[in-house]
């Protein structure tokens, strides 16, 4: 039986797949990735991914926002920019945003305030958040929480915690993208032991390419280059830590994107 995924987030603005797009999007059609959500990290690559996304209709959508590594660039002066890019037709959802206090690549405070205008913002918007958190477990969830009854959804992106950090995030009734990292016996092992208690409706699959290439895949590519085609490994994975099937797996995790983005 042939299975349909969506991938939800692919970043497919990234300089690596300028030179062959056109093939990444026709291997990851045959292997059942017929949709994808293109991820955009700032305004620039946000209005990059919109614009991809408005030349491939029925295939890909995409996300707008600012990644907290990009967070002292979010002035109060550009959060017009974001709410214009929002408007466009194929844009489904606010982020990437949140909190990385492991690369601390922009200051903790910058992060905070910029996370937080984003909230602001998809509530008025009525659009779900693409949310990231590295290292930031306490005060992610603290700001998560004083927003979510005025946020329509959101999604936990790439998420690597452990049972205790999903109950977490269930209790403010977020879904779940797991990546590659499940693939990964060696630091996926927290992930691996959360996994089969993700409920069955709060589930997404992801790629994240061209990051986070599973390590286990055979043959492996030269480029060490993640792309969407290999997101039924994921999804096998995924299937087997569950006891589920890959055809139940494939059509809930469809399902969810759908609602969850409004595909």
């Amino acid at each position: 039986m042939s299975h349909e995924f969506v991938d939800i987030g692919a970043n497919l603005t990234h300089s690596s797949f300028a030179a062959d797009l056109g093939g990444v999007m026709d291997r990851a059609a045959d292997a059942g990735v017929t949709r994808q959500v293109v991820t955009g990290a700032d305004l620039e690559s946000s209005r990059a991914a919109a614009a991809l996304a408005a030349a491939h209709p029925g295939a890909l959508w995409c996300t707008a926002g600012v990644h907290p590594h990009h967070a002292t660039e979010f002035a109060p002066s550009r959060h017009e920019e974001l709410r214009e890019i929002l408007s466009l037709a194929r844009v489904v959802a606010v982020g990437e945003c949140g909190l990385d206090y492991f690369r601390d690549f922009s200051p903790r405070a910058a992060q905070r305030q910029a996370f937080v205008a984003q909230l602001e913002i998809a509530a008025a918007a009525a659009k779900p958040v693409f949310l990231h958190q590295r290292d930031a477990h306490e005060d992610f969830t603290a700001i998560l929480a004083e927003f979510r009854p005025a946020l329509i959804g959101g999604v936990a992106h790439c998420f690597t915690g452990g049972p205790q950090e999903l109950e977490a995030y269930l209790a403010l009734d977020l879904s779940i993208g797991v990546t590659g990292w499940v693939c990964d016996e060696r630091r996926g092992a927290d992930l691996r032991k959360a996994v089969p208690h993700i409920p069955a409706k709060r589930l997404m699959i992801e790629t994240d390419a061209p990051y986070l290439l599973p390590r286990d895949i055979e043959p492996r590519p030269k480029s060490r280059r993640n792309e969407p085609a290999f997101l039924p490994h994921i999804a096998r994975a995924v299937a087997a830590l569950r006891g589920e099937s890959l055809d139940a797996l494939a059509a809930a995790t469809t399902r969810n994107a759908e609602r969850f983005f409004s595909l």
